[in-house]
């Protein structure tokens, strides 16, 4: 079904996607906000640049941008898919505790903030160029993925990055040499177990994406892990 979204506000627009039969296009998307909140059942393709928020609480369906998205994209999404053929604004995957998000481009600032698991559900987030700072802020699960495709030579992630960070993992490409972590957090150079756990997700951005899954993989990588549970404990709890 097409759905012309080009005159219509983001209550009228998702009122359209919820009568919608399983399979969508919008084209003429600007900015409306919400697009896609809490829907299971949907399989959606979007033209154009969707606002805040874009499958917030998303339960299952899938969502494809062939275009930029501004903030927020899968706030506390719980199960599902969004892939992202351009860039992304700040705060993408805010609190989400399951389903996958692939950013072919850019991501701003806090992405994978307080990013958690829950139960069987590990969330992952892949971005394949770069992130900007207080990236995996408080993270406490799920797997944040960063490649730095396109970067040529900058820091693939901004300043303070898992800042508060006390579950989860996060794999960036490179040595990560010239990125200062806070010191709640070990960053080690990846195994070859780790590789074959990062493996699927870059496997899988790749065939999104038209790109050389081996040529990816044979760069090093650099994984972060929490060394606590409670990271701020020293601040609150007398010694």
């Amino acid at each position: 079904m097409l759905i012309d979204a080009k005159s219509l506000d983001y209550r009228a627009l998702n009122d359209s996607l919820r009568k919608a039969q399983r399979d969508c296009r919008i084209t003429g998307c600007c900015g409306q906000r919400f697009i896609a909140a809490g829907m299971s059942d949907k399989s959606i393709t979007i033209d154009g640049v969707p606002g805040n928020a874009l499958g917030a609480y998303l339960n299952g369906a899938s969502i494809t941008v062939n275009a930029n998205a501004q903030d927020a994209v899968g706030d506390t999404m719980n199960e599902g898919r969004i892939v992202v053929r351009g860039n992304i604004g700040d705060a993408a995957g805010y609190a989400m505790r399951g389903g996958q998000i692939f950013v072919q481009g850019n991501a701003g600032y806090r992405a994978g903030i307080h990013m958690k698991a829950y139960k069987e559900k590990v969330p992952a987030m892949v971005i394949g160029g770069t992130a900007g700072s207080f990236l995996g802020e408080y993270q406490a699960g799920g797997v944040i993925i960063v490649l730095g495709l396109g970067a040529d030579g900058r820091r693939i992630v901004g300043n303070f990055p898992c800042t508060g960070m006390h579950g989860g993992k996060m794999f960036l490409r490179g040595d990560c040499r010239d990125v200062r972590f806070p010191g709640q957090v070990t960053a080690r150079e990846a195994s070859a177990a780790d590789i074959e756990e990062l493996k699927p997700y870059v496997c899988e951005y790749c065939r999104l994406f038209g790109c050389d899954a081996g040529e990816v993989l044979a760069s090093p990588f650099t994984v972060v892990t929490p060394d606590s549970k409670n990271p701020y404990k020293q601040m609150y709890v007398a010694n």
